[in-house]
Order: structure tokens, then sequence, then C-alpha cells
């Protein structure tokens, strides 16, 4: 009998674009991408939903594209959670410990971390993570795994994540009208975080930027641990609307410009460089220098990552985050995008890019696929129930090909 492999599967619903992977589980615990779809996203604004239609098409192309890409037929994914519903606060849990010996067993560290749920939740929000920090027994802080331990009191720092009751639900719902179930939901800075911080990085504190379409998420981690969340209403259609106003070009032509020749520096342009773009309502073209682009991205980018260091400050993280920067999401393929994070910061940074991962490295080893490929870490690392090929799963997925076909004679 054949050996059947495991698979994971991420769906990361942007406002720009949808992204599904599929990730095989090798021998040794390795994690291969052996499939990747990609839909547009005109559904979501900023994160939510906005068109349940919409949002459930995109889901469903990006979805058979990946099965085709990879042979399976996919039924359950870990979705990224987003938007700016979502909600960060750090909360403090204490039991006491009265078994035999007073040692803390597994249970105890479950009670403990229940402990730590922040009590009158409002009606439309829901809890999407509670993630341990750190653990103190009796007067010993700092631990990071207190089972097997012995003492009389326990207590945990945690970092709550919550959410839109509404919001999750309409994105959960899309899903299932697609016909997918549910494996887990996830928080999109931690999935950044699976998928793009080292663990030195994480140890020494960090600031993690994941620039999406429609929101800029923040994550300060120290100490092995994620401390601050935060969710920024300024992302990548801000750099697009501005290309689009003030070169007077249509939208779909500005985000063409912003990908192809976005760049934040000038130092980084030739002085008599220029580019072709469209008019509004005219099918005429202009030569332009490509220092007026530069001049329209250039405020936005310091604008963005002035509104990331005020944001850090007000937290009052700006002196842990000893190891710099770490910038990811789309948007972070602007040209120069890292150097103004350095000028406003005076730290390090550098472009997050996943890593810890085989198969299709070439495709996928780019900051536009962080959140997708973070998913499919966590995953696996929550040793999340994977998808078996079967013979039904194939033949959908042929008869899928002969109906697209097909459909053109009909």
């Amino acid at each position: 009998m054949a050996r059947q492999e495991k698979y994971i599967v991420g769906l990361d619903v942007g406002t720009s674009k949808i992204t599904v992977v599929v990730g095989e589980i090798k021998p040794e615990n390795q994690l291969d991408v052996i499939g990747i779809g990609t839909a547009e996203s005109s559904g979501l604004r900023k994160g939510v939903v906005v068109s349940l239609e919409k949002t459930v098409e995109g889901i469903r192309r990006a979805v058979e594209e990946a099965e085709l890409m990879a042979g399976i037929e996919i039924s359950r994914v870990f979705i990224g959670i987003s938007g700016n519903h979502i909600k960060g606060f750090n909360s403090r849990g204490v039991i006491g410990i009265s078994t035999k010996q007073n040692e803390i067993f597994s249970e105890d560290i479950d009670r403990v971390i229940e402990a730590a749920h922040p009590a009158g939740m409002p009606a439309d929000s829901e809890i999407i993570h509670v993630l341990p920090q750190e653990f103190k027994v009796d007067d010993h802080e700092g631990i990071m795994d207190p089972s097997g331990m012995s003492g009389r009191r326990l207590e945990v720092n945690a970092h709550i994540v919550t959410g839109s009751t509404t919001a999750i639900q309409n994105i959960l719902t899309c899903v299932h009208r697609t016909g997918l179930n549910l494996a887990g939901k996830v928080l999109v800075q931690k999935a950044n975080a699976e998928a793009v911080l080292t663990e030195d990085e994480k140890e020494m504190g960090v600031a993690l930027v994941d620039i999406g379409a429609g929101t800029t998420n923040l994550a300060i981690f120290e100490r092995g641990s994620l401390w601050h969340t935060a969710v920024i209403p300024v992302g990548g259609y801000n750099f697009t609307n501005d290309i689009a106003i003030g070169l007077r070009t249509p939208i779909p032509d500005a985000e063409k410009i912003k990908k192809k020749y976005g760049c934040v520096l000038g130092s980084y342009i030739e002085d008599d460089a220029v580019i072709e773009i469209s008019g509004v309502g005219t099918p005429k073209t202009r030569i332009i220098p490509q220092r007026a682009l530069v001049d329209i991205l250039q405020p936005r980018a310091e604008e963005l990552l002035g509104l990331v260091h005020q944001e850090i400050r007000k937290a009052g993280y700006e002196s842990v985050i000893n190891s710099g920067l770490v910038i990811t999401g789309g948007s972070a393929l602007l040209t120069g995008i890292t150097e103004i994070a350095e000028l406003e910061f005076s730290l390090p940074a550098r472009l997050g890019k996943p890593t810890g991962i085989g198969g299709l490295v070439d495709v996928v080893s780019s900051p536009a696929y962080s959140t997708a490929i973070g998913l499919i870490k966590f995953g696996q690392a929550e040793n999340g129930q994977g998808l078996r090929p079967t013979e039904t799963g194939v033949r959908k997925v042929f008869k899928r090909i002969k109906e697209f076909f097909l459909a053109d004679y009909i």
C-alpha cells in the first residue's frame, strides 16, 4: 500500500489578493510547498468583508488553482484573521497549586491560561488567541514552561487577541460557502512571525511590520513572546491612490506602475530615468521622470512608518526592539522601504521573506507570501490534521478541468 502524505493548507484572504498555499509534510517534518493559487480580491475593505459573493468567488478560484497544481482536493484550511477590528492587550492569570507535592501539571497550565481570559467581553467580540508570554512559580519569574516544577502559586502573563465576532463570522461564512472546513483561524501577525522571524530576533526584541493593501499590521516580540499587536489603517492602496491622483492615471494603471517602478528613495533611480503612463479617459500616454513617482511615494512611506513609530512609542516598546524591524507584506517590495525605516527608527531594518520551507521556494520566497506560508507553518506546529489525496479528490480536480474547457462550447 502506498504511503499517504499529509497536507496543510493556508488561506490568506487579503484586501487585494486571495492566496492559497498547500504544504506537504515530508519525512523528518520537512514542509514543502507543492501548490499555490491566487485570485483577485474585490470583496474586502481594510480586511473586512463587504461583499460575500465576490469574496466567495475569489476564494473558490484560488482554491481550484491550488488544487490543480498540488493534485489534491482541498477540504480544510487555516485562515488568517486581520482588519481594523483586531485588538490586542496583555493580561495576567493566577491560580493555586494543591496537588500532591505541589507539582505543576499540564492541567494546571491550562487552568492558569483560562484564568488570564478577560472578564466582561463585549457582546460582539471574541477571543482569537491567548498567547502565554511567561510564567511565574511562587517568586520565580521568566519561566517559559513550568511543567513538572513545584510551587504553591502559578501565574501567567499572556497576550490576548480579540476580534469582532461579526467580521470573523463573515469571513468564515465565505469559507464555508466554498465547501471548505476550518482547520483553524490565526492572527495574521502571528502567521507572519512564523514565516519570517528568527528565534534570535524574537528573543532580542523585534518589530514586525506587515504592509498589506488595506492596513499595516504591527507585532512586537521580546524574550521570545508576542507582547503587542496593533493595526494601522494605512496600506498599499494608499500608495496606489496617491499615484493615481498625483499622476492623473486610472487606479489599475497606478497599481501596475507601483509594482513595476515603485521606489520610495531617490538615490535608487537614475536622474534621467523616465516612465510611460496612461491618462484618464484617453488612450494617449505620457512620459514623465521617474523621480516624479518617488516624490509621490516617499512622503507616504515616511508617513506610514512614522505612524508605526508613533504606535510603538505610545505602547512603550521603543526600547525593547533591539534587533530592529522586519518589514513584510506585498508593499514591502517598494524599493527603499527598509532604508526609510532605518532613517525613521535609527535601527536596522530588513525585508521579511518566508524561510524554513522546501518545494516551490523560488515562487513563494517573497514578502507577498509571508502570511500564507506562515499559516501552513502554524498548522504544522499545531500538528494540524492533513488532507490526504484520494481517487475521489483527483477525479474531482480533472472533472473541474473538463468542465472549464467544455464551458466554451455550451
